[in-house]
């Protein structure tokens, strides 16, 4: 009985441990706010959500507790222009004092390195905005003055430099602290003109990859983690439209096997007309747009009109027999490996999906499907 009594004792003293893990604590006072209600929101991606409020007293003193299971923001505000962020992870026991007067501005935060940081962040650009603030009133002021191209041309100067050491700032903030969820705020602190402080792919890139390794199930990390995918996705595609309009005699040239394991060159196609077509055998989408183009084929391919179609199946099998079963006539390439070199140099999110080329290898449009593709054709080839 005596052994049964101490194991209970020790599960419910593991128990207890294992909320203790994941249970934050966040009090502190804040002077001068006797009678004022002190509110703790929960940060999300696009809105706020209240967890718990408390009316202070004389001493101002407030105690707000619960569990997280990761690094989470939190407001922590007097009114909605009156409040400052928190990042609280479990077990921090968080201590917070500051006058009502400027408590968004000037307060101390201690049991909380994730808190800590992010008021650097705020601090850090809230200088810098006053900074550029007050260059910009000069211009205002001196707008008569005689000597107000030279000056204007100096206050610019350091209005650049101001912004300058803000990303930078920013971005060795970044690098410094790779799997803070801080970088979530630092990545997305914007200027007063709404441009982003930290512009750099790159360093988006590497800060969403890292976070999402240690905090995969966080809200703001997959929301950080699926913005960054669309803008690598859309400087690929900026990519493209640039060496589109530069180099508009090549399209990227694309070299694959088809059935019978021969490589086709691209460009072995150029006097022709060439729908460069992306597709795959299992998708339904595809399946039905192939009895569509093996019409407009018949009609065109004497007058000039090629179709490369490139498939990006990892079955070889079902990719031969879709071939046979569409009855599909023109050139089918695909290395069974999904094609990724040719979906990354064309940008191609989905299929089906296409590119018209003309005789000299230009892209002249993109995505088009049955009525809108024999237009053109008809216009380019009749």
């Amino acid at each position: 009985m005596k052994r049964l009594f101490i194991l209970v004792i020790s599960i419910a003293a593991l128990m207890t441990g294992c909320d203790d893990s994941t249970h934050y604590k966040i009090s502190g006072h804040i002077s001068n706010a006797e009678g004022q209600y002190v509110y703790l929101d929960k940060l999300k991606v696009s809105s706020s959500e209240n967890v718990d409020s408390v009316k202070l007293g004389r001493s101002g003193a407030f105690e707000f507790d619960g569990i997280v299971q990761h690094p989470t923001f939190f407001l922590l505000k007097l009114s909605e222009r009156n409040f400052i962020t928190l990042l609280v992870d479990s077990a921090e026991q968080v201590q917070v004092s500051g006058d009502a007067a400027n408590f968004s501005r000037d307060y101390l935060v201690t049991g909380s390195e994730g808190s800590a940081l992010v008021q650097q962040l705020n601090q850090r650009l809230s200088r810098t905005k006053h900074q550029l603030d007050s260059i910009s009133s000069l211009h205002v002021l001196f707008r008569n003055d005689p000597n107000y191209p030279a000056l204007k041309k100096k206050w610019e100067e350091e209005y650049n430099e101001v912004v300058e050491k803000q990303i930078e700032f920013s971005q060795n903030f970044v690098t410094s602290h790779p799997f803070s969820m801080a970088n979530v705020l630092a990545l997305y602190q914007k200027f007063d003109n709404d441009n982003f402080v930290i512009q750099d792919i790159q360093s988006l890139k590497t800060a969403a990859s890292a976070l999402n390794s240690f905090y995969p199930e966080s809200e703001h990390v997959k929301a950080l983690y699926a913005n960054t995918i669309k803008l690598m996705q859309d400087e690929r595609s900026a990519r493209l439209q640039k060496l589109i309009q530069e180099q508009g005699e090549n399209s990227p040239e694309i070299v694959l096997p088809n059935p019978d394991g021969k490589e086709i060159a691209l460009s072995s196609l150029r006097g022709k007309y060439v729908l460069l077509h992306f597709w795959s055998s299992q998708d339904r989408g595809s399946r039905i747009m192939n009895p569509v183009l093996v019409e407009l084929y018949k009609k065109y391919n004497r007058k000039g009109f090629e179709i490369y179609q490139v498939s990006i199946d990892e079955n070889r099998y079902e990719w031969i027999d879709a071939i046979d079963q569409d009855k599909l006539s023109w050139i089918n390439v695909g290395d069974m490996e999904g094609s990724r070199t040719a979906v990354l140099n064309y940008n191609v999110q989905q299929v089906p999906f296409n590119y018209l080329l003309d005789e000299e290898g230009v892209v002249i449009a993109r995505d088009l499907k049955g009525p809108a593709l024999d237009k053109l054709l008809s216009a380019e080839l009749n």
